[in-house]
């Protein structure tokens, strides 16, 4: 029986390092494949002063196969959404958002979700299993190629966010291995603050986030800070209460620029209210947040509607007088459904 080949995208520096100090192979064997493979996102073997040795070992050692993209979707903003169809045929979202020339990748954690979050349509998939590690870098590695052959002129992946499919924390060991190997300066070299964790706010991740995570961005889902209505939003409010989930959050950010993102989703007629905006404000005026406000995104069969912009304007003028930093983030890419909340691969047929 043939022995399974190690998933290089799965390894780290210090991985590689060590096992190639076991096999007593050349020291520089680990960081000329990094190169090759992470920070020049080059598919083909590495052999270019690889030793002979060191090249035969990896044959035998490491499988480079990657998710391949399944189908491309392009917005008129630049967004691009990609259908990534992993080794076992299920299938995963990653979405390229453009600005000022450059792009944010938002990356999916798991194929569906378990959260149930009412206003995401991911979560009307259900779970069907996490992503491995490499499965999580090699979303970034088709993106980056895709967009060095398609758009070669502004083709810079400046900032990492997991908030694709699934919840990151729920998948917390290849979530934070996935960070350790995009953070590695011989690969991709991402800045620490570059890369943020979207989270509904499960508390096990939470928990472990100090000490084990790097020292990257938190972003909570926050939606309302009024019990019966996040419970409606996110049932695992009923489990894990989100005074609990901010303080554990709270403790995250390192260095005095370094905040706490809490996400509010507006949906009309739902938390848009002036009431929900004080009740917002009085909840964080102490704390080290800063809010992105999201203007709800329909999808099919969604039973929310998105507020006008005046009800957003409003919602605003009230935390700003809380003096906490409060943006209104710009839709872009819904018309794919490439949107916050919008991704699920049920819907996307290929061409």
């Amino acid at each position: 029986m043939t022995a399974t080949k190690n998933p290089f995208y799965s390894n780290t520096l210090q991985e590689l390092k060590i096992l190639f100090n076991t096999h007593q192979l050349p020291k520089s064997g680990p960081e000329l494949l990094y190169n090759w493979h992470h920070k020049k996102k080059n598919i083909s073997p590495c052999l270019t002063d690889l030793a002979k040795i060191s090249i035969e070992f990896v044959n035998n050692h490491f499988d480079f196969s990657l998710p391949h993209i399944d189908f491309v979707q392009e917005s008129n903003d630049k967004t691009v959404k990609f259908l990534v169809q992993l080794k076992d045929g299920l299938k995963v979202e990653a979405v390229l958002i453009p600005f000022n020339g450059k792009y944010t990748i938002c990356l999916s954690s798991q194929v569906g979700c378990a959260m149930n979050c009412s206003f995401c349509f991911t979560g009307t998939q259900g779970l069907k299993r996490n992503l491995g590690t490499d499965e999580i870098v090699g979303q970034f590695i088709l993106a980056q190629r895709w967009l060095t052959e398609h758009r070669p002129q502004d083709d810079k992946i400046l900032n990492i966010v997991f908030m694709g499919q699934g919840e990151p924390l729920h998948n917390f060991d290849a979530v934070k291995k996935a960070c350790d190997i995009f953070l590695i300066r011989h690969g991709i070299g991402i800045a620490p603050h570059k890369i943020t964790i979207s989270t509904a706010g499960y508390l096990p991740g939470l928990e472990r986030w100090k000490g084990e995570m790097p020292n990257i961005n938190i972003a909570v889902s926050l939606h309302s800070v009024i019990k019966e209505k996040r419970d409606v939003l996110i049932p695992i409010n009923q489990r894990y209460p989100i005074e609990d989930v901010v303080a554990f959050a709270e403790k995250i950010p390192q260095g005095r620029t370094r905040f706490v993102t809490y996400e509010y989703l507006l949906i009309k007629d739902f938390n848009d209210s002036i009431d929900d905006a004080h009740a917002t404000g009085i909840f964080l005026k102490d704390k080290n947040a800063y809010i992105s406000l999201i203007p709800f995104n329909p999808f099919p069969g969604s039973k929310y509607l998105r507020p006008s912009w005046d009800e957003v304007e409003k919602f605003k003028k009230i935390l700003d007088d809380y003096q906490i930093p409060t943006i209104v983030r710009k839709t872009k890419g819904d018309e794919i459904l490439a949107a916050c909340g919008q991704l699920n691969t049920k819907l996307i047929k290929g061409p």
